[in-house]
């Protein structure tokens, strides 16, 4: 591996111009700062990351630790938070822990603070104290995406409005003419989707609709849960004509059963879900969602980590996104008559 040394000698320069050359600091002047581009060119030099970061106390990366990298909405995610950190000069290392606290732990401790200046956290299954530990070793910690702008947590973190976007899924329902729902929640009970699904019931109790529990499932937040769930829902609720869903995955899995048995979406019934990931833009029908502000969230998130870093920010600090926005597509529809 080329040493910074060799390209000092090539250039005819010392260490350190190189060095300023290329973190483009001091005062060099341009045939100086030409002779070394062209030595690391010739040598084919690349500075290595985790010397530097030893070296400086600073590292170049923050880190992003999500759940599930298999679910589409964390890529998508993901690529609006590097794009973010590249705008600010900076690298995202995206840490995937399969739901596993372990694996989290370990990249916690073997990451954040060395290779990495700061760490975003997406339902990374991570306990708050060792969230807190974290930040006490001197490498902040952002939430990203959290669901209760009315309960900040002890973190900072960015949030978004998940009950409200519960509560527009059930008014464009309503507004629709149904009345008879089901609900697929794509948690446990008292998981991370209970705010979207707290906000549909409390949209259909306003109404003068109480949804009934027996008509909700909670279930992992996958297509093939949705896919079972449906199936379950719909052979012991005929009645159903529109479901919905606290995520677009189950969403999706939704109209796959109803498909398959024997009916259409939304002539017979009704599905919509939360998010608007790719996948629900393409579908056939297309799905009728709540968008929630995914590139917003994820500059928003940077922005507050850097600002974190650079101690140019209190901790903790919650900053909330723009509201979440009903994308009406192809998926819902009046109910009809049976």
């Amino acid at each position: 591996m080329t040493t910074l040394s060799e390209v000092a000698r090539l250039a005819g320069v010392t260490s350190a111009t190189v060095s300023n050359v290329l973190r483009q600091r001091g005062k060099v002047g341009e045939q100086t700062r030409q002779r070394v581009l062209d030595a690391v060119a010739q040598l084919g030099y690349r500075p290595h990351l985790t010397a530097r970061a030893l070296a400086e106390g600073r590292a170049p990366t923050l880190a992003l630790v999500v759940s599930s990298i298999a679910n589409p909405f964390y890529p998508e995610f993901a690529l609006a938070a590097e794009r973010a950190a590249r705008d600010h000069g900076r690298f995202l290392i995206v840490c995937n822990t399969n739901d596993d606290p372990d694996i989290g732990r370990a990249y916690l401790d073997q990451i954040a603070g060395t290779l990495s200046d700061g760490v975003l956290i997406m339902n990374a299954n991570l306990p708050m104290d060792e969230l807190r530990k974290t930040e006490q070793r001197g490498a902040p910690v952002v939430l990203c995406m959290w669901e209760k702008p009315d309960a900040p947590p002890e973190l900072p973190c960015i949030a978004v409005d998940f009950f409200e976007a519960g509560a527009i899924a059930a008014r464009h329902l309503l507004g629709l003419g149904h009345q008879c729902f089901a609900a697929l929640v794509g948690s446990k009970k008292s998981g991370i989707h209970a705010e979207r699904h707290r906000g549909f019931a409390s949209a259909c109790k306003e109404a003068g609709h109480p949804h009934p529990t027996q008509r909700t499932s909670y279930i992992n937040d996958t297509v093939e849960s949705g896919y079972r769930a449906t199936m379950e829902l719909l052979r012991e609720h005929p009645q159903v004509t529109a479901i919905f869903a606290s995520n677009d995955l189950p969403a999706l899995g939704a109209m796959n059963a109803i498909a398959d048995m024997g009916m259409n979406v939304p002539r017979d019934i009704s599905v919509t879900g939360i998010t608007d990931i790719q996948w629900a833009r393409v579908s056939r029908p297309a799905l009728t969602t709540v968008a929630v502000p995914t590139e917003a969230a994820a500059r928003m998130s940077i922005e507050l980590l850097l600002a974190l870093i650079e101690r140019r920010s209190p901790s903790p600090v919650m900053h909330v996104t723009a509201a979440p926005q009903l994308v009406e597509r192809a998926s819902t529809a009046a109910p009809r008559r049976r």
